[in-house]
């Protein structure tokens, strides 16, 4: 195989302009697209009308383009550009032709793919396949380097391979001992052949494929191997991946059972060529190959993709192509597994082990032993049992071994348990359910988690399965040999105690398995969520077997989302494109229903973070004694107004205590109208204060959105000061002034003291100072909204208005200050509240509830005692130094730069991208790689950092080396 040169020059794009309009009439501007030989380029005219310009490569034959037209026309009813305008042919012999443009974002920019995704791309190869079967032309026939049927071409230049070549040996190998004899004999079809990120559109919900320039005649089962070889790149599960492309590809495109035999081995030698031919290109043809986005940018993952899945078991890389085929018939007649306890007779409980385990909670204490052992036993005791049960297809936070997960805390672990647990006493025997044999042992107490384990064969009904005991006792072991019979209900062992039954809780691990993969004894117990379907499929439950009752299991994530859609507003939003089902937090992190970690950098209410122990001792041990109104004299409240008071400059010294910021934005408002005597309100651009009513009115942020009616006449809005301007003395002045001159008579001002969703801003100095002056001078009050920046979230300042050397006459706070416990304030003057006491009761049944005042009075000892606003003022600093570093590395590598600023104040911080879409495509690739983020300002570009305060300088960095990574490889992960 000879690789064919590239052009020496490519078009330019006023060439492309040029020929567009001698062409076919088109005054309109061209920007380059991706292309390996012929030069493509997206045209648009001043009307916006686009298309595709295709110039092909010198000496381009004919019947090539002609190939790809009539293709195109077979495929009209499908997602596929449409031809425009006949071929023509420019001065120099090239051929032009038209395509229609096909609306949407690339599928390198919608990265890291969804099972949706994957699965909509594998449908719609299998419906272009089936739509070009039984079509045939002898211009199809090519010799192409990317014809996984010529592939062999590889090893002549296997030499320029940096790394790993005897891997790249070992596929080839395999390719020519399992594909290649039977390759040809495989149906054959004109396929597509080059179905990479760059050729496959993503609008909404549907998935479009261009630039049919690979078309080529060979074994159809190749579409799909090419396709799955992409997938695979960048993905923190190639096997997954793969598999999810492949069950849409089936969908729509049933394969033989011998197709599938090939798949895998195909998958690899895509990898294996596209590999090679980096290497190749990067050696002779550097330049090329730098400026080539295929290849550079494909290159290390097509290496990790190869790497994982040349490591996959071949008949496990089968299962989960095409999944695991055996059924297995349950005999209803099996002996119990533990001796003289039958529990089709007897009683036991049911534990929940899981991520979300209300018996467990946050504390990771919990789940240690001793403390573990204990909490299990104590169940069983007052449930009077002699057996508990943990639960088949449970994901746990339990295991710690080095085997699970070594790596951050936001790297996927083995959660899924494969068995069930039976919770016994030490020494208690363990019993063969049914005939057998024993295939495997081994007495390495800490092997795998299970201690001394026990395998044993089974043949019935046909069927050859394996049941696994694990954590046994040494003694066990001792009259076993390999190959031994074993009578149904005979002894094969005793429930081991710690440490020899690998330092667990005495109970038995029970498992069922299909196929052992040729691992025996180092079968997994637990396995991955992201292959939980594969390997639940290789080891079914095992419950009947057992005894027992197939043990409840949560909803799926799916199935919440369905519910909810179902049964709550369809305009209560979910967040990212790939929605989390949260089930368990602590401190800093959060867990969803699989067991994965996310650090929680977007979450403000956790103020000291999630469940911590002290706000749940403090809530758990108030709410056992008493909870009711204000109505009734409780310490409570009025110690907590003391306490938060004393954290208050004069004159703010009354509080009132309300459920949620939008109630207390809302009684801020009352308060402010009463003294003023007018309903009038100055607010700021994109400002939003709340849900209620009046608050979407003084909030432009809902009432000039969607939905939103417009501005009341009663509401000013003044423009929100230039975050980029926020050091320019001037600046404070004139967007005061601006501020000021909506007054027009007594009126309240209200804005946040850092606009959040304005867009994380920083107001100019002496903004705050010179507004507050003009308002109190007409006679009105000035409304501090604190509710995403106080109590000491800015570092240096306690309060955002300190940092503007400012007092308010009204402070709002929100539910930071209970910890996300229901509690929100309104500070204000004795003098204002005064104003207030009209005769008109006021009164919130639940408001600074004695459970409520007792969170907030844990959060104030935790923010004290564990030095969290000093620690937000390291943290941030030391942050804010690693962004900014960021953005000027990104200022000096891009045009136009990715970042534009970065600003903000302790844990407060806005990183402003330069457009929506990518910050919104960097949250979702955060969001993958285990960091949750979010993202407003007027134009959705400011990604938002306000984790709870007790996130650490490793939490940072590892934030800022993970955006770098998303940002450098925006669209291409």
């Amino acid at each position: 195989m000879v690789i064919e040169a590239r052009p020496s020059r490519r078009v330019t794009g006023s060439e492309a302009a040029r020929i567009a309009k001698q062409m076919y009439g088109l005054d309109a501007t061209a920007t380059p697209l991706s292309g390996e030989y012929d030069d493509n380029f997206r045209l648009e005219t001043a009307s916006g009308a686009r298309y595709v310009l295709k110039i092909m490569r010198p000496g381009c034959d004919r019947a090539f383009v002609d190939l790809q037209i009539e293709a195109l026309h077979r495929l009209a009813e499908l997602p596929v550009p449409r031809v425009v305008d006949s071929v023509k042919e420019t001065g120099d012999g090239r051929l032009v032709w038209l395509l229609q443009w096909i609306p949407g974002r690339l599928l390198t920019e919608v990265r890291p793919l969804t099972n949706q995704v994957s699965a909509s791309l594998g449908r719609l190869l299998g419906k272009i396949d089936h739509a070009l079967e039984g079509w045939n032309r002898p211009d199809a026939h090519r010799e192409l380097k990317w014809d996984l049927a010529r592939a062999p071409w590889i090893r002549d230049y296997l030499r320029y391979l940096p790394r790993n070549r005897p891997l790249v040996e070992r596929v080839l190998d395999r390719y020519e001992a399992e594909v290649a004899p039977v390759l040809g004999q495989l149906p054959q079809s004109v396929i597509h052949g080059d179905a990479n990120d760059h050729n496959v559109v993503v609008n909404g919900n549907e998935i479009a494929l261009i630039d049919f320039s690979d078309l080529h005649y060979t074994a159809t089962v190749c579409e799909l191997a090419i396709a799955c070889a992409y997938a695979a790149c960048g993905s923190g599960d190639p096997l997954g991946s793969v598999a999810q492309v492949a069950g849409g590809y089936r969908e729509t495109h049933p394969l033989e059972d011998r197709e599938l035999q090939a798949l895998l081995p195909l998958i690899l030698t895509r990898l294996a060529v596209s590999v090679t031919n980096s290497a190749y290109l990067k050696t002779t043809h550097p330049a090329e190959y730098t400026s080539d986005l295929y290849l550079s940018v494909h290159e290390t993952p097509a290496w990790i993709a190869l790497e994982k899945l040349a490591a996959v078991h071949p008949r496990l890389g089968r299962y989960a192509l095409r999944g695991v085929p055996t059924t297995l018939p349950i005999p209803k007649d099996a002996a119990p597994l533990l001796e003289n306890i039958d529990l089709r007779k007897e009683p036991y409980i049911v534990f929940d082990l899981s991520v979300g385990s209300l018996m467990l909670g946050a504390d990771p204490r919990a789940m240690e032993m001793p403390a573990l052992a204990e909490t299990l036993a104590g169940k069983m005791r007052e449930a009077r049992v002699r057996v508990g049960i943990g639960r088949y297809n449970e994901a746990r936070l339990l295991y710690s071994s080095p085997l699970f997960g070594t790596g951050h805390p936001t790297e996927e672990r083995r959660t899924i348990h494969l068995g069930i647990d039976l919770f016994a006493q030490p020494g208690t025997p363990v019993c063969a359910p049914l005939d057998a044999t024993v295939h495997a042992f081994r007495n390495n107490q800490r092997h795998l988690d299970y201690g001394p384990v026990v395998i044993l064969r089974h043949e019935t009904g046909g069927n050859t399965f394996f049941t696994l005991y694990g954590h046994l006792s040494l003694n066990s072991l001792e009259d076993l040999c390999i190959d031994q019979p074993i009578a149904k209900g005979q002894r094969i062992g005793w429930i081991g105690a710690p440490p020899e039954n690998g330092g667990w809780i005495p109970h038995l691990h029970f498992q069922i398995i299909l196929d052992l993969l040729d691992l025996d004894c180092d079968f997994p117990g637990v396995a991955f969520a992201s292959q939980r379907e594969l390997w639940l499929a290789l080891s079914p439950d095992p419950s009947a077997l057992a005894g027992i009752a197939a043990t409840p299991q949560e909803p799926s994530k799916t199935e919440t989302l369905a519910s909810r859609r179902a049964l709550l507003g369809r305009n209560l939003s979910v967040s990212y494109r790939d929605p989390l089902k949260i089930v368990r937090g602590w401190m800093q992190w959060l867990y969803d229903e699989t067991g994965r970690a996310f650090l929680d950098l977007y979450n403000n209410v956790p103020l000291v973070g999630h469940s911590h122990p002290r706000v749940v001792e403090a809530v758990e041990r108030q709410i056992a004694l008493l909870n009711t109104n204000t109505r009734y004299l409780h310490d409570n409240v009025v110690q907590y107004a003391a306490r938060l008071t004393a954290l208050m400059p004069d004159p703010l010294r009354v509080c009132y205590f309300l459920n949620s910021a939008s109630e207390a934005n809302e009684l801020a408002l009352r308060l402010a109208r009463a003294h003023v005597g007018r309903e009038d309100v100055i607010v700021l651009e994109h400002a939003y204060h709340g849900h209620t009513n009046t608050l979407i009115d003084i909030s432009p942020y809902k009432f000039d959105g969607p939905g939103g009616r417009g501005r009341k006449r009663w509401v000013r809005v003044a423009p929100l000061p230039d975050p980029l301007r926020r050091d320019d003395p001037s600046a404070g002045l004139e967007y005061a002034r601006a501020a000021g001159s909506l007054i027009d008579g007594p009126i309240t001002f209200i804005a946040e003291s850092l606009p959040s969703v304005g867009g994380q801003v920083v107001f100019p100095p002496g903004y705050l100072a010179e507004i507050y002056a003009q308002v109190r001078a007409s006679g009105g009050v000035s409304i501090a909204d604190e509710v995403q920046v106080g109590f000491g979230r800015l570092g240096r300042w306690r309060w955002g208005f300190e940092m503007q050397g400012v007092v308010p006459d009204i402070v709002v706070l929100g539910k930071p200050m209970g910890n996300g416990f229901p509690l929100a304030g309104v500070v204000t003057t004795t003098e204002i509240a005064a104003s207030f006491d009209n005769g008109m009761e006021f009164f919130s049944t639940y408001g600074g509830n004695p459970v409520a005042c007792a969170a907030g009075l844990a959060v104030l000892d935790v923010l004290e005692q564990e030095g969290l606003q000093a620690n937000a003022r390291v943290v941030g600093d030391h942050l804010m130094s690693a962004l900014r570093g960021i953005m000027m590395s990104a200022l000096r590598a891009t045009d136009p730069p990715s970042i534009v600023d970065v600003r903000g104040a302790g844990l407060f911080l806005g990183i402003e991208l330069r457009d929506g879409d990518l910050a919104s495509d960097a949250v979702h690739r955060l969001r993958h790689r285990g960091i949750l983020a979010g993202t407003d300002g007027p134009r959705h570009n400011v990604i938002k950092i306000r984790p709870p305060l007790v996130v650490t300088r490793e939490d940072a960095d590892f934030f800022a080396t993970t955006l770098t990574d998303v940002l450098a490889t925006n669209g291409h992960e």
